[in-house]
């Protein structure tokens, strides 16, 4: 099985994780952080088979390459981080805006672009584009089974 298109706002959420240094990469394997520190998502990769897996809530219950597996593609150069435009994605609490926008990725998207500059917000969406095609192009698949995600703010 091959993982669904992640919507691009989690691909914000991986520059920030990685920005903030939440990820803990051991090889093929990592722990990331959530944005309150509170629990971690697992990931696991195959780069040979061209495969991942992670155990957040989107990637179980949606079927979509969540920001935890994007996040580790980062890490380990498979996907090209920016630190500048991780920069301007750092020390923010996803899960706090997503929560109050009721999980409405477009509005948590619009309120944290609101909080940069037209500049940083275009050169930022023009990257993200680009980090997009890019994982379309990776066309990832499923390694093993979904596991549930942790318990926890």
């Amino acid at each position: 099985m091959k993982w669904e298109h992640p919507p691009i706002t989690k691909i914000y959420e991986a520059l920030g994780a990685v920005a903030d240094d939440r990820i803990e990469v051991e090889g093929d394997v990592a722990k990331v952080y959530s944005s309150s520190r509170n629990k971690f998502y697992d990931v696991s990769y195959d780069p040979e088979s061209r495969a991942i897996m992670a155990n957040d809530n989107g990637s179980y219950w949606k079927g979509y390459l969540g920001y935890p597996s994007i996040a580790y593609l980062f890490k380990i150069g498979v996907l090209e981080y920016q630190s500048g435009m991780g920069e301007l994605m750092k020390g923010i609490a996803w899960k706090d805006i997503n929560q109050k926008h009721k999980n409405d990725f477009d509005k948590t998207l619009a309120e944290i672009l609101d909080s940069l500059t037209e500049e940083q917000a275009k050169k930022l969406n023009h990257y993200t584009q680009d980090i997009d095609e890019e994982i379309k192009k990776l066309d990832l698949g499923f390694l093993g089974k979904k596991t549930q995600p942790p318990k926890g703010y």
